[in-house]
C-alpha cells in the first residue's frame, strides 16, 4: 500500500476506489477536515483520519480544469482593474451588467 499524500489546497487527486478526480478546496485545521469538489461539481468533506485511510494519489489537473469551478463563462471575466475598482464598494448588479455588455460587445472594424 502506498502512502496517502498530504492534502493541499488547489491540488488535484485521484480516488482509486471511486475512480474519480477531485480538487481539494479547503483544509480546516480547527475541525481537522478536508473539503473537496469532484470534477462534476459535487462537494464532499472528510476528516483527516478518513483522508489518510483513503487510497488517493496526487495527479495533474485535468485539461479542462473548469469542470468543478462554479462559473458559467470564463470569457466574461474582465481581469483589468484600476485604482477606482479597489476603492469603490462592491456592486454585484453593476458587475453582472458589465460582464453582459462585454460578452455582446461588437468589435470595431476599420473600413
Amino acid at each position: 500500500m502506498t502512502r496517502t499524500p498530504n492534502p493541499e489546497v488547489d491540488s488535484w487527486y485521484h480516488h482509486a476506489e471511486k475512480a474519480q478526480r477531485f480538487l481539494v478546496t479547503a483544509i480546516d485545521e480547527h475541525s481537522n477536515t478536508v473539503e473537496i469538489q469532484y470534477f462534476d461539481g459535487t462537494l464532499d468533506e472528510f476528516d483527516l483520519s478518513t483522508w489518510y485511510a483513503m487510497d488517493v494519489e496526487l495527479v495533474e489537473a485535468p485539461e479542462d480544469w473548469t469542470g468543478p469551478v462554479d462559473m458559467d463563462d470564463l470569457s466574461s471575466i474582465d481581469a483589468e482593474m484600476s485604482v477606482e475598482d479597489w476603492d469603490a464598494p462592491y456592486n454585484e448588479e453593476m458587475e453582472k451588467m458589465h460582464a453582459i455588455s462585454k460578452k455582446y460587445e461588437v468589435p470595431y472594424e476599420d473600413e
